[in-house]
């Protein structure tokens, strides 16, 4: 038999499998308890109302609804995120300003596309969204991670970093962050290191990734400005999703950014898949028209809020003394630090056998650091698992100090 294998392109040989979509194969257990994956809850999801409007959809415009559509997305669901970004961000956009997408996941891939050259310099936090990394990774990218406190990523590293790049003469290509709620901390960026991010931009004329699946699921405080508001270069790019904020099953996303970028992505996409699906676009815009999507999204941050709570009453309540974790105001994650001896890793299988699972937070850091820590997601058990869940999980770390 003829080795294919040999064959494949470089691309192949430099894409990693995912730590989580691998550990998730081992929490696939109804006894397991796992905070391991970045789901919503799916009791959350409004299924009465994309069931209605999906029969709307098919009654009244079944033709779009089940054909190609246009690459860039559908003019109905452009008019609702345009009304969206202006309301809820003091964002005057244009249709052209804006590219639908496979939801933010293909966006991830799009940037990776039309920007990366192997070898070429990234700008990232340590730690970050670990399908960012891999995304950049296979398109050859070196990440550069930068140091991160409480308020997001250091600005002063980062300048740090952005001059010793610049005096190397080295062709780096973007900073890649996510600013609010971000995975897998759940710290935001605070509006300060912001205007700072945005200033770094404009003097070493380098392009901001705003990765944003979680900004409209905030629980409590007073939301920074998006850097696409504060920016005034047109180098910021954002992503958003749907999948957070109404269900991921349904696949759509979309990119904001100025027209020339916009035409570029588009003409990438036209070779990915030619269009996202029609019949979802068509149910979110008609979510959005009825005026359902702001109800809901609410509705969901008093459940994720309220499960949030819990799991930082019971880690308060169980974890030994040497263990602190982060207090998000919003998203779906919390980050769990332990002494700097112990291996979140070693400690996987262990507690895999007491039933309960977790994602190591290594896999996050691009300079494989960050052993001691692990990712904690709150949006997807029940609150009877919760409090299960991290007992046994305080046990886990207790017996092995």
């Amino acid at each position: 038999m003829i080795d294919l294998v040999k064959n494949l392109a470089a691309i192949n040989r430099r894409t990693k499998g995912s730590v989580i979509r691998e550990l998730l194969k081992l929490t696939n257990k109804p006894e397991m308890i796992s905070f391991a994956g970045g789901l919503p809850d799916p009791e959350a999801f409004p299924t009465k109302e994309i069931a209605e409007v999906a029969q709307y959809v098919l009654q009244n415009n079944a033709r779009a609804a089940l054909q190609y559509g246009p690459t860039e997305g559908l003019s109905e669901l452009k008019d609702e995120i345009v009304k969206m970004l202006k309301e809820d961000e003091g964002i005057e956009a244009k249709h052209e300003n804006i590219l639908i997408t496979t939801a933010s996941q293909q966006a991830l891939d799009i940037v990776g596309r039309a920007f990366i050259d192997p070898s070429d310099p990234i700008l990232v936090g340590i730690p970050t969204y670990l399908a960012g990394l891999q995304v950049f990774k296979a398109y050859g990218a070196e990440a550069i991670g930068v140091g991160s406190d409480e308020e997001g990523i250091d600005t002063k590293k980062l300048e740090e970093k952005l001059k010793l790049l610049k005096g190397e003469e080295l062709h780096y290509k973007f900073i890649y962050l996510v600013p609010d709620f971000q995975n897998p901390t759940g710290t935001t960026i605070s509006e300060q290191r912001r205007k700072e991010i945005i200033r770094l931009s404009r003097e070493y004329d380098v392009a901001i990734i705003e990765d944003s699946p979680y900004r409209h699921i905030r629980f409590e405080g007073k939301a920074p400005s998006m850097l696409y508001k504060l920016d005034d270069t047109n180098n910021v790019i954002s992503l958003f999703t749907f999948s957070k904020t109404m269900a991921p099953g349904l696949r759509i996303g979309f990119i904001l950014g100025h027209e020339k970028f916009i035409r570029r992505f588009t003409i990438l996409k036209q070779s990915l898949d030619l269009c996202s699906p029609s019949f979802s676009q068509l149910i979110i815009a008609e979510f959005m028209k009825r005026g359902y999507l702001k109800p809901h999204v609410a509705a969901v941050k008093v459940n994720y809020k309220a499960k949030k709570d819990l799991m930082l009453k019971t880690l308060a309540e169980t974890m030994p003394a040497g263990v602190t974790w982060t207090k998000p105001e919003g998203g779906l994650f919390l980050w769990l630090s332990m002494p700097a001896h112990m291996d979140a890793q070693e400690l996987f299988q262990k507690a895999i056998d007491k039933k309960v699972a977790y994602v190591i937070g290594s896999a996050f850091h691009c300079d494989n650091s960050g052993k001691n820590t692990m990712r904690l997601n709150f949006s997807y058990a029940t609150h009877e698992q919760i409090v299960t869940g991290i007992t046994r999980l305080a046990q886990v770390i207790r017996e092995n100090m």
